[in-house]
């Protein structure tokens, strides 16, 4: 019998979904932490046996301890998924007490409960970036003053913490996606949203630029791997390779007129049913304006003025901008050689992306 439990938070978000369900695939049990009102999605539907839901908050120690407690000698290890993206510079508490305070209070429920190990996700915008041309690999040490948006202050501070954990004696391991793209996402996140767009023909206009952008089931294995063979105390980037936002549109507008997708084949060799099942993908694409990237800076302002006001999430901020426009060329040399870290190719990923917004 398997004595190890893994707990998994933000159970119900786009990549801890896909963690849940990579481990249910290995025949994993998994307790899952969901927000009141949340559920782990509906595509997550094997071995739901192994499969436990508990409603809590990462801001709530309280909250946390059912998840945590048990009679049964278990070895729990706990992948740390929960946490509050923004694309704007602006402070919000929000997203300082999930990212920070609620990493926090991860830690101490690790400490208190003697978990095996702690995987955190971190980001990519938690590493300083470097002049165009220089490759972003992993760094030892992390500061929010050496990185610029508010959200990767967060991160920055919040992977710091682990570190320092980790120092003292907490099985700890650090996670950095890059821009996570893919099937199954939430349909408020900005690249959902400029795919569906897109693919709707309503998008009015793109901007040139790019980032790194990486498969969310490429991720998840990434993640899971960093569980079962990572080196505590150490970081792992896991990336893909940078595109620009053209480049995805093509593609994607490419897959939308042959109608193919994915071959359903797991990056690491094992069978991935995360991947959507093979069919025809109807979509009416259209060319659609790209604007340079000082012409959309100056319209920033302005549009999010009207997102305000409408109470709208905007597609692009002057801090997503401003990303759009830095070196993104991070290397996931280490997490390929220790971790056996693979990616599949972007067409397979904005395939599927475009079969799962069609069937919505």
């Amino acid at each position: 019998m398997n004595n190890t439990v893994y707990i998994v938070t933000g159970a119900a978000g786009h990549l801890g979904s896909c963690v849940v369900r990579a481990l249910l695939l290995q025949g994993e049990c998994v307790r899952a932490l969901v927000l009141p009102g949340e559920t782990c999605p509906g595509f997550i539907d094997v071995n739901r046996h192994l499969l436990r839901e508990y409603t809590g908050n990462v801001c709530d120690t309280v909250s946390l301890a059912r998840i945590f407690e048990d009679e049964a000698p278990y070895e729990l290890i706990v992948i740390h998924c929960a946490g509050v993206v923004s694309i704007t510079k602006k402070e919000d508490r929000r997203v300082y007490d999930v990212n920070v305070g609620g990493t926090a209070n991860i830690i101490e429920m690790c400490k208190q409960y003697h978990v095996k190990r702690l995987v955190y996700v971190s980001s990519v915008h938690a590493i300083p970036t470097l002049p165009h041309g220089q490759t972003i690999r992993e760094v030892a040490a992390f500061d929010p003053g050496a990185v610029g948006g508010y959200y990767d202050k967060t991160k920055a501070i919040a992977t710091q913490l682990v570190l320092d954990a980790s120092k003292g004696g907490l099985d700890a391991v650090v996670v950095h996606p890059s821009g996570i793209i893919g099937p199954h996402g939430l349909p408020t996140g900005n690249m959902a949203r400029l795919f569906s767009l897109y693919i709707r023909g309503k998008l009015p206009a793109a901007v040139r630029g790019g980032f790194d952008f990486v498969d969310v089931r490429d991720v998840a294995i990434g993640v899971i791997a960093a569980a079962k063979k990572g080196k505590s105390g150490e970081c792992y980037i896991l990336s893909n390779r940078f595109v620009k936002i053209k480049e995805l549109l093509d593609i994607l507008s490419k897959t939308g007129k042959t109608g193919k997708t994915g071959d359903g084949s797991l990056s690491c060799g094992e069978h991935d049913s995360l991947t959507q099942k093979p069919g025809r993908v109807r979509q009416r694409t259209v060319p659609c304006l790209t604007l340079p990237l000082w012409v959309a800076k100056a319209a920033a302002p302005f549009t999010e003025l009207y997102y305000r006001i409408t109470r709208k999430t905007p597609l692009f901020t002057r801090y997503s901008l401003k990303t759009l426009s830095e070196n993104a060329l991070f290397s996931h040399e280490k997490a390929s050689e220790k971790l056996n870290y693979l990616t599949r190719p972007l067409r397979e990923t904005l395939a599927d992306t475009a079969l799962w917004i069609t069937q919505r």
